[in-house]
């Protein structure tokens, strides 16, 4: 993995570092622990030349190729404790952008699938799409195993994000030579959680037959993932849908592009994030406390951004009144924590996890960082969060907002008295802190494509299932520009940052009109689902209770 010191003159970046254009060059420096120049895997990689297209020409877009990419992915890099790193701030001149390959093919694959769908749920919509099969198991079953194979059969072919793919494999490496000392040897910023999933990876390409095959085996446990979540949706639909509008909405994401994009191209792990989050909400809708807390807690542990969704499981047990579920939502929080931090603990000071979560956190003090978002919207893209802003700097503005979304949030689940209700939250919560909040990357939105879905499956109301559509576009149209080097520190202001820019903003202040409305209902207090005027087709049954068993009212 590249390992960047600012103190060393030999390091260069951009066009020429490493024998190609925009590649990297650490001189003779090593990642601790790490075999051999770790900087001569961040330049090969067995990737094609970062921000250039198959002939190693620069492409023309708009603000040039990956200028401050890098520096727009907070989750990879900050420096730790002994580790001597440094990630590279700011980002202008760092040529970190994947290739431009199959840019256009995923772009008429996006146009494909969005036309396709929307057939699909007109069909549904007028009653004309219909299943013969009475063993829907198998037909979902073909339909996950087609998506699969269709990532990973593609996986390795598609380079990935040059400059995340070499962190992962570095700290995979490094993670299976000695685990319970990584964060004293390696450079990575990421929380302990994912480190498990990396080191399985790094003991299985020790293998002789594994080792070709370390780039497919990078993106595979997200790939899982998407199949994961999708299956995770169709439970829920089936609740109260039909079996034909579970498994289109289980299709939707398993194809969707903004997922695609994530796992399969750009090699990131939000889909694996994702799914905690979106298992431990439904968790909560069914009241399990003790294993939401724990499934909330990995989240923390995967990701700084697991902590947006703490503040729902904190309306769900104050709804209860519940002793006993607070006793098993510390127990489980604190066990979990236990579990997972304490192999790493040895050697570290008592502080270690602290200052790896607050050094992330503060990695980037940017208004934006190439997210579509409010600051984005009026032009602040990678302006000092520190800079005012109409009396505030940027970044009051964004933990104001932070309390306001929070607290709108709690009022909206308390007063609505529903269990459901913690699925609009999780929602809300991301969604406002993504569009409000400052130092913001472009992936953060990615688990609001889940939620809007789960949400929809929950409450039938198609106003949620426009919102899902709404945010698979926005996250693709961000994710696609900044993986393909349209958008990066110095970009100009375009058409398409105002347009997703706006259309988050708008879909944000719908969702919470929505959350308004909903809290207002009669059936609220009911597991029985809503009137179905909204519904594309009414469920075969009367849906069982949140917890699966017979039909009961929420205490």
């Amino acid at each position: 993995m590249a390992h960047v010191d600012p103190d060393v003159s030999s390091a260069s970046f951009g066009a020429g570092g490493g024998g190609r254009p925009g590649g990297f060059s650490p001189g003779n420096r090593t990642v601790p622990g790490t075999p051999g120049a770790a900087g001569e895997e961040g330049a090969a990689g067995g990737s094609a030349a970062p921000g250039s297209d198959a002939s190693g020409a620069a492409p023309e877009a708009g603000s040039g190729t990956g200028g401050g990419e890098d520096a727009a992915q907070g989750d990879a890099g900050r420096g730790t404790p002994g580790s001597g790193f440094t990630r590279p701030g700011g980002g202008g001149g760092f040529g970190f952008a994947v290739s431009g390959q199959y840019g256009t093919l995923l772009g008429w694959y996006a146009a494909l699938f969005a036309g396709l769908f929307a057939a699909a749920f007109y069909c549904m919509r007028r009653g004309k799409l219909r299943l013969q099969e009475s063993r829907p198991g198998v037909i979902l079953g073909l339909l996950l195993a087609a998506g699969l194979c269709l990532k990973i059969a593609a996986a390795p072919w598609i380079d990935g994000y040059v400059t995340d793919i070499n962190f992962f494999k570095t700290w995979a490496t490094q993670a299976a030579e000695s685990l319970g000392s990584f964060y004293l040897n390696s450079s990575s910023d990421y929380p302990p959680l994912y480190i498990y999933v990396l080191y399985l990876t790094g003991r299985i390409v020790e293998l002789p037959l594994a080792a070709p095959y370390l780039l497919p085996l990078i993106k595979l446990p997200s790939i899982l993932a998407d199949a994961a979540t999708a299956y995770l949706l169709y439970t829920a639909a089936r609740r109260y849908f039909t079996v034909e509008t579970g498994l289109l909405i289980a299709a939707f994401y398993m194809f969707n592009p903004a997922v695609l994009i994530n796992s399969t191209f750009w090699g990131q792990v939000d889909s694996f994030f994702t799914l905690i989050v979106a298992a431990a909400i439904w968790l909560l809708v069914n009241r399990k406390f003790g294993w939401a807390t724990v499934l909330l807690t990995l989240s923390v542990l995967m990701k700084p951004q697991g902590m947006i969704y703490v503040p729902v499981l904190f309306f769900a047990l104050l709804f209860t009144g519940s002793l006993k579920s607070w006793l098993r939502a510390a127990a489980g929080g604190i066990l979990t924590l236990l579990i997972v931090v304490l192999p790493f603990s040895s050697g570290q000071g008592p502080l270690w996890l602290y200052q790896l979560y607050t050094g992330t956190v503060n990695e980037y003090p940017y208004a934006s960082v190439n997210a579509y978002n409010l600051f984005a919207l009026i032009g602040a893209n990678y302006t000092e969060s520190s800079s005012t802003l109409a009396l505030f700097s940027y970044h009051t503005w964004g933990m104001i907002f932070i309390v306001l979304v929070t607290l709108y949030t709690g009022w909206m689940y308390l007063r609505s008295r529903d269990a459901r209700f913690v699925i609009l939250g999780a929602l809300m919560q991301i969604a406002g802190v993504f569009t409000f909040s400052s130092s913001i990357h472009e992936r953060y939105l990615f688990p609001a494509a889940a939620l809007s879905l789960l949400a929809y499956a929950c409450w039938r109301d198609r106003r949620l299932l426009w919102l899902g559509f709404g945010f698979s576009a926005t996250v693709f149209l961000n994710t696609y520009a900044v993986y393909y080097g349209y958008l990066s520190r110095g970009s100009t202001y375009g058409f398409t940052m105002f347009t997703a820019s706006l259309l988050n903003l708008a879909m944000c202040l719908l969702l919470g009109k929505l959350m308004w409305e909903l809290s207002r209902r009669p059936q609220a207090a009911s597991t029985v689902a809503p009137p179905a005027a909204d519904d594309i087709m009414l469920p075969d049954s009367v849906p069982v209770s949140l917890t699966g068993q017979s039909p009961t009212l929420l205490q």
